[in-house]
């Protein structure tokens, strides 16, 4: 199993417009095939300057691969992800 995260902090405020396209486009990856409890979540602590975070499963490093290098996920990488945000960490995880 692997977890794939990504926290990230958008280039526009919480509450716009921006904002709400960004979110559904990153709610739209959930139908990828491969995909597996898709999450999208807010930010609640100050601890941390990232605003929102998106998590989700796969059964294999090959699932999550594919995944990687689907046409839906890339054009929404090119569309949105550098036009939007502004700082981001990803990370992903092997269950152990």
């Amino acid at each position: 199993m692997i977890k794939h995260t990504v926290t990230f902090k958008l280039k526009y405020a919480k509450g716009s417009e921006e904002e709400s396209v960004f979110l559904k486009a990153a709610g739209d990856l959930r139908s990828i095939p491969g995909v597996e409890n898709f999450e999208c979540l807010r930010q609640i602590s100050a601890k941390s300057h990232y605003e929102y975070a998106l998590s989700m499963d796969f059964d294999s490093l090959q699932t999550y691969n594919t995944y990687s290098e689907h046409a839906e996920h890339t054009a929404f990488v090119s569309r949105y992800w550098a036009a939007y945000v502004e700082d981001f960490l990803e990370l992903d995880y092997e269950l152990m």
